[in-house]
């Protein structure tokens, strides 16, 4: 088995109709029926949403010294919204549970494989 990173995008600004109610409840149905599934077949490993990419804070060593800045790291309208670890028996099952994450909530999903835990 293999690990994977399934990174969830935003991007700031982006223009689009709000959900309906209803639409946020098929969401949030749709997102529960992909975990509970990864978690029933042992695929689950962790999950976390993210806070707003203006609460991170870059922490780097230059001359000696630590320094603090406010965050991103990465100058951008595009940002990390939240992220999935699996592990996955190679990267096509990746990528289907890939597809079933942005079909239940609509946004752009990466798919990395972990270093050191190929299969």
């Amino acid at each position: 088995m293999a690990r994977f990173l399934l990174s969830v995008h935003g991007v700031d600004g982006e223009v689009r109709e709000p959900p309906t109610e209803e639409e946020m409840r098929r969401s949030m149905h749709l997102l529960g029926e992909v975990e509970k599934d990864l978690k029933s077949t042992g695929s689950w490993l962790f999950s976390a949403r993210l806070g707003e990419p203006g609460a991170a804070r870059v922490v780097r060593e230059s001359d000696g010294e630590v320094l603090v800045t406010d965050g991103p790291f990465a100058e951008g309208k595009e940002h990390l919204g939240g992220f999935y670890l699996v592990e996955a028996a190679d990267l096509d099952a990746a990528l289907e549970w890939a597809g079933r994450v942005t079909a239940a909530i609509g946004v752009p999903i990466e798919v990395r494989p972990l270093a050191g835990f190929e299969a």
